[in-house]
């Protein structure tokens, strides 16, 4: 039997203690794994561990006492059936390389992650099964309206765990389940994976527009054409359409385009307010995967000759200097056309 197929997994590594990172080992506590979660600094590794919180991104969470933090790669997946991926998207080839040699070879591998790999323009599934050889039945993804500051407060949530396996999807369910946190199976990996990593791109043009002081009717527009993009790419991509109408499309896109939680949305605000791009990122503690993310976007949607509007704006803004204001207007000068094509 191999370690996977236990009825409760119960040893878990997670690599990347960020804010979603130290939020999901806390799921994963909660739901009665015994979570090892890897840090890249050994001084936060001591604060976690003797103090049972993370002081650079959750101070005022207390984790509990089945999560232990370590630097050891080879600690962190003793034992392990599950290891879970929580760091930028573009630091996932590098990084995952330095751990696969701890990796057992029937470990079940989680992306926790929402963005495209620049220069590849691969999902993280795809760069996870890269690096490691692992096949689809061992790669899963995590994907939902998941805000990190409130699901360490234990407040209600639902996500999506997707695998081509379905057997795994539904291992993976139960060792996610907590009172408070709701996974729902899926087999459609590229379609979660999509919807997670092309919602911030759009949060960034709905961040813009917001700090330009724009309505409600602006930012639904912004929304709903984002979905409608998403959605072409997806069909392009094999994508289900019903996984972009769920938790991992619609429902990631309105949590991230209006939540001042997201990170994303607050990137494109300060924007809108009239920071520069270098200004917006000095202001940002942590990672706003669409600001790289929207030019891998972009050449995986001109690679399936799909048109996304939106996503071309937001890479000009970001990478060309076009000015928010003049691309807002070049947007609503586009040629007129049916709302489904």
């Amino acid at each position: 039997m191999k370690n996977w197929e236990a009825a409760v997994p119960t040893r878990v590594a997670v690599f990347g203690a960020g804010s979603w990172g130290t939020a999901f080992a806390l799921i994963l506590a909660d739901a009665g794994c015994e979570v090892a979660l890897w840090a890249r600094r050994s001084e936060l590794v001591k604060a976690i561990n003797s103090s049972r919180t993370n002081p650079d991104y959750l101070p005022d969470t207390v984790l509990p006492d089945t999560i232990r933090a370590t630097t050891d790669a080879a600690e962190a997946t003793d034992g392990a059936s599950i290891a879970v991926f929580s760091v930028s998207a573009q630091h996932l080839r590098r990084s995952l390389t330095a751990w696969a040699p701890a990796l057992a070879g029937d470990t079940v591998l989680v992306s926790l992650m929402k963005g495209v790999e620049l220069g590849t323009d691969m999902l993280m599934s795809q760069v996870i099964a890269d690096v490691t050889g692992a096949g689809p039945e061992r790669i899963a993804v995590v994907s939902g309206p998941n805000l990190a500051g409130e699901i360490v407060r234990r407040q209600p949530a639902a996500s999506v765990v997707a695998c081509s396996d379905e057997q795994v999807a539904h291992r993976l369910q139960t060792a996610f389940h907590t009172p408070y946190f709701r996974p729902y199976t899926n087999t459609d990996v590229v379609g979660c994976e999509l919807g997670g990593a092309v919602k911030n791109v759009i949060a960034l043009a709905v961040g813009i527009t917001d700090g330009m002081g724009l309505g409600d009717n602006t930012k639904a527009a912004l929304m709903t054409r984002g979905l409608a993009e998403t959605g072409r790419l997806g069909a392009a991509m094999g994508a289900d359409p019903r996984t972009l109408a769920g938790l991992a499309g619609m429902g990631d896109l309105i949590t991230t385009c209006s939540s001042p939680l997201s990170r994303n949305h607050t990137f494109g605000s300060n924007l809108g307010r009239g920071m520069s791009v270098p200004e917006a990122s000095a202001a940002m503690s942590q990672t706003a995967e669409g600001v790289t993310s929207c030019t891998s976007v972009l050449h995986l949607a001109r690679h399936h000759h799909v048109e996304m509007p939106i996503v071309e704006t937001m890479a000009r803004i970001i990478h060309d200097g076009v000015s928010p204001q003049g691309a807002i207007k070049e947007l609503m000068s586009r040629t007129a056309k049916p709302e489904h094509r």
